[in-house]
């Protein structure tokens, strides 16, 4: 690498906000050669990984270096672009992964795993998504289930609510809750440079749920425009919550104010701030870090998305974090085929908040009784999706984002909104 080109990656570095994870003296030893992993994961998920690699670091010749990024499209991009690519990356998507398969950055897996071992260990689902033109270029990891409501069943039980099973049994939850004086959901947009996202899944499960899978996959693959009927309706089933009078904490001004993150604890104040939270499965780690004492199942947990339309019922979106390799070494391949493996994931599923894609993974593995439910809801999903935006081009996904913002804000310009996300797509996919 030219001089200046590391000077200015350094720098770039240095601005992204990267953290290294420093190498023991242990690891550090001239033995040991170091694989380099780049990723978006820190604190506790970072340090939850890192326990995960220990055995494969004592059982070979190799060590991890890992660096976390508060935007690893960028990062990544930038280091392939001055030829210093990490070993393994770790990508939120697969969209970002086919764009990186048809630029040939990736190395493509078929002859370095087992390939039987895989078809074994992963449904077809996993399979398919991690293809790009007939070869295997990701490993899906780390998994999560966008079908999950959170609440409180001694709240709900002290107030005399059912869970909803259907939308219109939903929406009546809510006007019941609103006459008793309360709040009947919490919608966090908030999330820095990606706020928004919150706001895309629920018009995702939304879509899968009313008008089904194959309509689904048509405005993923930009089949047919957002401006179809469907999408329109999607925003305004949305739309029906957020816009509402007292539906939503905050009303639509705290739903652009409030952070995900936070929104997820509303549930559980005293008295409740709301009670529910629309939120993938990770949400069940930020509510056992801010509520140490809640017990799963009883104080704190989920029930599925409503059904909208019953011949769709059931449909769940979710998403996952992706291994790929991007810089071809011996200790690069070693590492990716123990990631793969149900034992490299076991050891993340015991310590709570990660749902294992390798189906061998036994479910008493999981530590409570949410992490099995989310775990079968995503085995047994009548109808699965990847999240959407993740599917589509990074341009059409960032835009996406800023349209749900929009339309909470300013719900009689839906058609404009649509109108500019479809001008948006059609060059993106266009090119």
């Amino acid at each position: 690498m030219k001089a200046n080109q590391g000077i200015a990656l350094a720098t770039l570095l240095t601005f992204w906000g990267l953290l290294s994870t420093p190498l023991s003296p242990a690891q550090a030893d001239m033995g040991k050669q170091v694989v380099n992993v780049l990723g978006p994961w820190s604190g506790g998920e970072l340090k939850d990984f890192q326990d995960v690699v220990t055995p494969w670091e004592n059982e070979t010749d190799y060590t991890m270096a890992f660096v976390s990024t508060r935007d690893l499209n960028a990062v990544l991009t930038t280091r392939l672009e001055v030829g210093d690519p990490p070993e393994v990356t770790i990508l939120p998507n697969p969209g970002f992964m086919r764009e990186l398969a048809e630029r040939g950055k990736l190395v493509a897996l078929d002859t370095i795993l087992d390939m039987k071992r895989i078809q074994s260990d992963y449904a077809r689902t996993w399979l398919d998504l991690g293809r790009y033109r007939g070869n295997l270029y990701a490993i899906f990891y780390k998994a999560t289930s966008k079908g999950t409501v959170w609440y409180s069943p001694k709240n709900f039980k002290a107030k005399g609510y059912s869970v909803p099973k259907t939308w219109e049994e939903a929406i009546a939850l809510s006007h019941k809750i609103v006459s008793e004086g309360g709040t009947p959901w919490v919608i966090g947009a908030e999330s820095g440079a990606a706020t928004g996202w919150p706001l895309t899944d629920w018009i995702e499960i939304i879509l899968l749920n009313r008008f089904g899978p194959e309509i689904y996959d048509k405005w993923v693959g930009h089949e047919i425009p957002w401006t179809a009927p469907g999408i329109r309706r999607s925003f305004e089933t949305l739309g029906r919550i957020v816009h509402t009078p007292k539906y939503v904490y905050g009303g639509p001004a705290g739903v652009l104010a409030t952070n995900f993150i936070y929104g997820s604890y509303v549930p559980y104040t005293t008295p409740p701030g709301a009670y529910m939270n629309y939120l993938g499965g990770f949400a069940q780690g930020f509510i056992q870090k801010q509520y140490p004492n809640l017990r799963p199942g009883e104080d704190y947990a989920f029930f599925p998305f409503p059904t909208i339309e019953p011949r769709y019922g059931g449909g769940v979106t979710g998403g996952a974090d992706l291994i790929v390799l991007t810089k071809d070494t011996p200790g690069a391949r070693s590492f990716v085929r123990y990631l793969s493996t149900a034992r490299a994931q076991e050891i993340w599923v015991k310590k709570g908040a990660f749902i294992a894609s390798n189906r061998n993974v036994k479910p008493d593995t999981y530590p409570d009784v949410l992490a099995r439910e989310m775990a079968l809801q995503l085995a047994n999903a009548k109808v699965f999706r990847f999240d959407g935006s993740d599917l589509m081009p990074a341009k059409v996904n960032d835009f996406f984002w800023k349209a749900t913002l929009e339309y909470v804000n300013n719900p009689a310009k839906l058609d404009k909104i649509l109108q500019s996300i479809e001008e948006v797509a059609a060059e993106a996919y266009g090119k």
